[in-house]
């Protein structure tokens, strides 16, 4: 083994994309690793605690997410000073508990993804590729991750 290879090493992880490279905290304390979503499809949504639109938008969110769960991951993102008080709150009305979200409200997520303000996706194919930066409805949402890949 090269030195300092670990014996069981994950090949994916080890493969992941320089898009990948990162780790977050969550909105619970965890520690969150973009190298985790190497091999599958991703989508970020970016999102702000204060944002109307977001909360319009999360119920809806979560369904995605529950509805594509085998193949895509769905990341939510929040920061814009949020707060990770008001993070968790927003998660526990909303519902959207039940997939990571992480807490980056110093924006070292929104800038490594060059993500200006909340309520937008990023859409990124299996191999870590960004195809979609921005804002989507709903409906185009669902679309757009039918076509990844």
């Amino acid at each position: 083994a090269a030195p300092g290879a670990t014996a069981g090493t994950d090949p994916a992880r080890a493969a992941a994309p320089p898009t990948l490279d990162f780790t977050a905290r969550t909105i619970d304390g965890g520690s969150f690793a973009g190298s985790s979503l190497a091999g599958k499809p991703a989508v970020l949504w970016f999102w702000a605690a204060w944002c109307s639109r977001c909360r319009g938008v999360a119920d809806e969110v979560a369904a995605v997410q529950r509805d594509n769960a085998t193949r895509v991951n769905l990341i939510g993102v929040a920061g814009l000073g949020s707060g990770t008080a008001a993070m968790r709150r927003f998660a526990a009305e909303t519902g959207i508990a039940g997939f990571p979200n992480l807490a980056d409200d110093e924006g070292a997520v929104w800038r490594r993804f060059e993500v200006t303000s909340q309520e937008q996706y990023v859409l990124l194919d299996s191999a870590g590729k960004v195809v979609h930066s921005g804002p989507l409805s709903q409906a185009d949402l669902r679309k757009r991750i039918a076509e990844l890949s």
